[in-house]
């Protein structure tokens, strides 16, 4: 498994590269500096540098086949498929308290052994603060610093992400969030016609979460783990339509709740592991590896994401390497 670390993704990391490279071409920031600013000034060896706790699990996606006519992807197509993925929560903390991170995400590989895979990576805020990877990165210099208050009064297109956060209540339970592709993508068909989406996974319970211990670190992986035992839990994969007064390459703006929205299916959650020993260890989960039916928008933030990731996923995956030869121990 820890070989795996370092080859696994061996393609999407080399793609994403690509975009790091360019991104960096157009500005002042880079990747790199990006993960510079992430994992700050102690490197948690061996662990992503962004949403560095979290665990695995695993189920299949059953598709309805309501999106077929849109998109010529098998994972859209009726049937069920499997996928690997991750729960996790925002920070570069390996050992964070669950309850206090300010985003929560959910990363899923549908389809992990084929070339059809689809991966995406999503969290709890339905909308960016900033639109751009500049301005983003300032954003993050800003949270460092704590001049949050100052760096959103100099950008009122943050106006949507303060309205979210300002009404956003955390559950007491991974399974009873909302997840948030955030980046719009293209459905595209067998025609070559393109339809831009946005999609969310969607709790499929209400059922508040029993918390064994309110103060225990990992309180809400105890709590997922403790609800798997009574049986799967599920989201339904919404996909909303964007309509032509909606701008796919900007995150800041949310879609109104009145364009057509479609359910692709049922994710189902069925067993979890801890993440040092489950297959999500060695996925980068990189929002473009997308399947044949998917293309990704024109929004600079996601592309952005996927050269972060890469690098990200290098520095782990020799920092890995170097445990193995020298003997250390990985997370």
């Amino acid at each position: 498994m820890r070989y795996l670390l370092f080859a696994a993704a061996a393609g999407s990391v080399v793609a994403a590269a690509v975009y790091a490279v360019s991104f960096s071409g157009r500005g002042p920031v880079s990747a790199q500096d990006f993960v510079n600013l992430q994992q700050g000034a102690q490197v948690q060896a061996g662990f992503r540098r962004a949403h560095a706790k979290g665990f695995c699990i695993s189920g299949e996606f059953q598709s309805s086949g309501a999106l077929a006519q849109y998109s010529s992807a098998q994972v859209l197509q009726s049937g069920s498929y499997p996928f690997v993925g991750r729960i996790s929560i925002a920070g570069n903390n390996p050992s964070a308290p669950d309850l206090k991170a300010p985003v929560r995400s959910l990363a899923l590989t549908i389809l992990p052994d084929s070339p059809q895979q689809w991966r995406t990576a999503m969290n709890t805020p339905p909308v960016l603060a900033v639109a751009t990877p500049e301005k983003f990165y300032q954003q993050l210099l800003a949270i460092q610093n704590s001049t949050v208050p100052e760096f959103f009064a100099a950008h009122p297109e943050a106006q949507n992400f303060i309205n979210w956060r300002n009404s956003y209540q955390p559950s007491q339970s991974f399974a009873t969030e909302r997840y948030h592709s955030i980046n719009a993508f293209y459905l595209v068909d067998t025609q070559g016609q393109q339809q831009a989406v946005r999609w969310a996974a969607v709790p499929l319970t209400n059922e508040t979460g029993q918390l064994a211990d309110a103060e225990a670190t990992d309180a809400l992986q105890q709590e997922f783990f403790s609800r798997l035992q009574q049986g799967p839990v599920r989201f339904d994969l919404q996909f909303t339509l964007a309509t032509a007064s909606d701008n796919p390459a900007d995150a800041t703006i949310p879609w109104p709740e009145t364009n057509p929205q479609l359910s692709a299916g049922t994710i189902v959650i069925e067993q979890a592991s801890l993440q040092d020993t489950g297959a999500c260890n060695a996925i980068n989960f990189d929002p473009l590896v997308l399947p044949a039916g998917f293309a990704p928008s024109d929004d600079p933030i996601l592309r952005a994401r996927a050269a972060v990731y890469a690098e990200s996923h290098r520095r782990r995956a020799r920092e890995v390497l170097m445990q193995q030869t020298t003997g250390g121990a990985n997370e």
